[in-house]
């Protein structure tokens, strides 16, 4: 049945149903023209391409409705089929009713397709009128005030957080997900932030406001459960042991619909597999939850969707203090866990976590208190890695992760503890046994080297020099491979010191020609840079030196090798009092150096440096505040968040597909 007379796309033109709707007669509520329209079997596209043909296909049909629906009001007489088709949908899904919710799905994905192409081509306005045109009997007074629209929007939260999920309820909280999701997308057609709009008032005051906390929960729990989604067939098994009561009734009514029509199903093209998403509900979900906290605060209304995200707690917390915080509620913190550290691959659960770590204190002391942190940190360090094959944002949140953890010492303490076997991503250097404290530092490392020579980005410099000048003052036991790439990092630093301090005397002699006066601030700015960097590197290996020389044998050794590289920095007025004690310890360790003698083995040398560490007295050092940096968001953070956000949604929307005209939220590049 399945595969059998799969129409294609392109017949949705030639539908009658779909021609009827349409067109510019009305049809009322109870014709049953509209069960025959929703008796179709179909499944959601789920990959971009099959998205992409179906957009393509409904456009024309739904521009042809916009311009009819003024006189027939069909739209809206399909809205209202849909809802009155959800009022029982919990009952149905208790009697195991698999035909009524089949029935609501297609009602709503119907609704869907129209709503796309309406918020495309008009404001929330326009789009306001579209649901209340109705048929009137000429002459008759039209009573009824309700708000079609808002009444959707309150019946898609409604039934998102009301109707359990399960097999055959499945497809619908998909699909009411993602009508929310299109019904909020107006922002891509927005190059400022939308701070305001009707969509969002519903969704933030009035009958919607009450659930906050549960749609934030089950959007939580949609990403947690991680469900993949059931197999297309499944819609279609007999509705009871009589006989098969939907399969007559889906190949009776609907042969003048696309009357098998499974696009992402049994029907796509060979090859589509590969983009299929397996988690749709979980996916769109979390886009959905991303995008609702991200809302600005309204001129005199919190965003609500965000106070609920930074407050819920943790159903172990037995604490009986009710909580101050509006939609507060409590939630598994250790299934929350364990799908943030299975998940990191994608940019959406990176920026989930970053959410949740930054602004919700409850899962931050939670995330911080695991004695199992490598599971967590090791898919970051992962991200990290491969920062080439990354998009800047998703680095930039993997950092900022790491910065925000590197703020507490106990974490900095425990990361030299955790032992990690056969680290098989990285690749440079086979590890067969390190601290994730070593191997933090050598992908923090790296990433600031990458940046040397690619993107020069200043902001990246400075998280990866915080998070390392945060951890400082606790390495322990460095493995030597990580000792060595702190001081071949300095040494590169250095090279690139002199190379611009050479360039900027050269400029400086040459004839001063208009074109040559333009040159110095930029070499200027150069050098302040690496200064400021290399300024920040004496600082962290000062640190670990005053607070833990004699924990780190590999660094004083990879020190003592590379010492001339600090000779130039010692008369240098910006780093005079940072070489002091670096002065002291390559002084000291030096003479006991060579009071050992010459031609010394590595291991007589690392012997003679163990030894040293106990000896030097610590009174020797100069004392230095602590290196302490602390994450702060930038002043409108809703500036990079939202269109960030949004380039998500654009990008990896299950089975939404947008034609890049006309988004003005982000440029095409840079999503």
């Amino acid at each position: 049945m399945m595969g059998a007379n799969t129409s294609q796309v392109s017949d949705l033109s030639e539908s009658q149903s779909i021609r009827t709707l349409i067109g510019p007669d009305a049809i009322s509520e109870n014709e049953p023209f509209w069960n025959q329209l929703i008796s179709f079997t179909f499944t959601s596209p789920t990959c971009s391409a099959d998205a992409k043909l179906l957009e393509e296909a409904v456009v024309p049909l739904a521009k042809t409705l916009i311009e009819n629906n003024p006189r027939s009001g069909n739209f809206g007489a399909l809205v209202r089929v849909f809802l009155s088709r959800t009022k029982e949908l919990k009952i149905s899904t208790e009697c195991q009713d698999q035909l009524f919710i089949w029935q609501a799905h297609n009602a709503l994905f119907l609704v869907r397709c129209l709503l796309k192409v309406f918020i495309r081509e008009m404001s929330e306005e326009e789009l306001h009128l579209q649901f209340s045109y109705q048929e009137r009997a000429p002459g008759t007074y039209d009573s009824i005030s309700e708000d079609l629209l808002e009444e959707l929007v309150c019946n898609l939260v409604h039934l998102i957080v009301e109707v359990p999920l399960l097999d055959i309820t499945y497809n619908i909280l998909f699909e009411a997900v993602t009508t929310l999701l299109v019904l909020l997308s107006y922002q891509l057609f927005h190059k400022e932030i939308l701070r305001e709009g009707l969509i969002y008032r519903y969704l933030t005051r009035g009958r919607c406001l009450s659930l906050t906390s549960r749609l934030v929960k089950t959007l939580l729990y949609n990403f947690i459960r991680q469900e993949k989604c059931p197999p297309a067939t499944h819609v279609l098994q007999t509705q009871s042991e009589g006989g098969g009561l939907l399969y007559g009734f889906a190949s009776g009514v609907a042969s003048g619909l696309w009357s098998v029509f499974t696009l992402g199903g049994a029907g796509s093209r060979p090859g589509a597999e590969q983009e299929q998403n397996p988690l749709p509900l979980s996916s769109q979900s979390l886009l959905l939850l991303l995008v609702l906290a991200n809302q600005t605060d309204g001129p005199d209304c919190p965003n609500p969707y965000r106070q609920a995200v930074t407050c819920f707690k943790n159903t172990q917390d037995s604490s009986s203090m009710p909580s101050p915080q509006p939609h507060t509620f409590q939630i598994n913190f250790n299934s929350l866990y364990t799908a943030l550290c299975e998940q990191q691959k994608s940019d959406q659960v990176t920026l989930l976590l970053y959410t949740l770590l930054h602004q919700n204190s409850n899962m931050r002391t939670y995330i911080l208190s695991r004695t199992d942190m490598e599971n967590l940190v090791l898919p970051i360090l992962e991200i990290l890695y491969h920062v080439e094959e990354r998009n800047s944002h998703h680095v930039y949140m993997a950092l900022i992760i790491l910065l925000i953890l590197t703020e507490d010492d106990t974490f900095n303490r425990s990361i030299h503890e955790v032992l990690l076997k056969n680290i098989s991503w990285y690749t440079e250097r086979v590890l067969t046994e390190i601290s994730l404290g070593s191997l933090l530092i050598l992908v923090v490392i790296r990433t600031i080297q990458f940046n040397m020579t690619r993107t020069r980005d200043k902001y990246l410099h400075t998280n990866c020099l915080a998070a390392l000048a945060n951890m400082s003052a606790q390495f322990r036991n460095l493995h030597q491979y990580a000792a060595q790439r702190i001081i071949s990092l300095f040494a590169l630093l250095s090279k690139k010191h002199n190379k611009v301090l050479e360039q900027a005397t050269q400029s400086l002699r040459g004839p001063l020609g208009d074109e040559d006066r333009t040159v110095l601030p930029d070499y200027a700015q150069d050098l302040n840079v690496i200064e400021e960097v290399i300024r920040m590197m004496l600082e962290i290996i000062n640190s670990c030196l005053s607070n833990s020389l004699h924990h780190n044998p590999n660094l004083l050794y990879a020190l003592l090798y590379k010492r001339e590289l600090f000779e130039q920095f010692r008369s240098h007025p910006s780093f005079q009092d940072i070489m002091q004690n670096l002065d002291t310890v390559i002084g000291f360790f030096s003479q006991r150096l060579e009071q050992a003698g010459s031609d010394l083995s590595v291991e007589r040398v690392q012997e003679v440096i163990k030894k040293g560490a106990a000896a030097l007295p610590k009174d020797r050092l100069k004392k230095f505040p602590e290196l302490k940096f602390k994450y702060v968001e930038e002043e409108q953070p809703e500036d990079f968040f939202i269109p960030y956000v949004w380039s998500l949604v654009f990008n990896s929307g299950v089975g939404l597909y947008w034609n890049s005209q006309g988004i003005e939220l982000f440029s095409m590049d840079s999503n």
